[in-house]
């Protein structure tokens, strides 16, 4: 019938490999409800830079969806709100009582949530990221990941940062200062022309 099933195969693959290698685990599939979110109303900017979801992707959502439901897998779909928020919200409850849990994602804004209880698989690249991985891949912790992407921005969300900053400027700059509110605190000490526009 000419329906495209790239993203269809892909998907269920992955999540039929994880509930191989996780038998006895809770899951719970997240995707992103249609339309804006909270943060479209915080910054009208956010990803608007953004090219439309090709038809032949935008095709296979819905059997995706029915798959999953199909499968007997719970999957979460929350207007207004990002798939990454939803997940960032299982992960703090989660961690909050201690169960391990395995985030599957090859986002790199999700590893500001990686702690002792919560850990990051890419599928796609096999690459599993705990508090060390994270430390190695980026030079700094978790906790700190948001301090870097604030400082870089973000241009896959259209989200602006300190103009000349890149990531080899803000993992400096974090691993001297420790902290973005301390950056700000001392910005007087910022040399170079990164310092000047900070």
């Amino acid at each position: 019938q000419g329906q495209a099933t790239g993203a269809i195969k892909g998907v269920i693959n992955m999540i039929r490999s994880l509930l191989k290698q996780y038998p006895t685990s809770i899951i719970a599939v997240v995707f992103d409800a249609k339309g804006k979110t909270f943060r479209n109303d915080m910054y009208d900017q956010y990803k608007a830079n953004r090219p439309p979801m090709p038809d032949d992707l935008r095709s296979q959502i819905a059997p995706i969806h029915a798959i999953i439901r199909a499968m007997g897998l719970p999957l979460l779909i929350v207007a207004d709100v990002e798939a990454d928020d939803v997940i960032g919200t299982l992960a703090q409850q989660a961690w909050q009582q201690q169960i391990p849990t395995l985030i599957s994602t090859g986002d790199k804004d999700m590893t500001q949530l990686v702690n002792e209880h919560v850990t990051l698989l890419n599928t796609m690249t096999h690459e599993t990221l705990d508090i060390e991985g994270v430390k190695n891949k980026f030079g700094l912790p978790p906790e700190r990941i948001i301090d870097y992407l604030a400082l870089m921005g973000d241009k896959s969300d259209n989200i602006p940062g300190v103009p000349g900053v890149g990531p080899k400027t803000a993992v400096k700059w974090l691993q001297e200062f420790g902290s973005l509110n301390n950056l700000v605190a001392r910005a007087d000490e910022i040399k170079g022309k990164a310092g000047e526009t900070f």
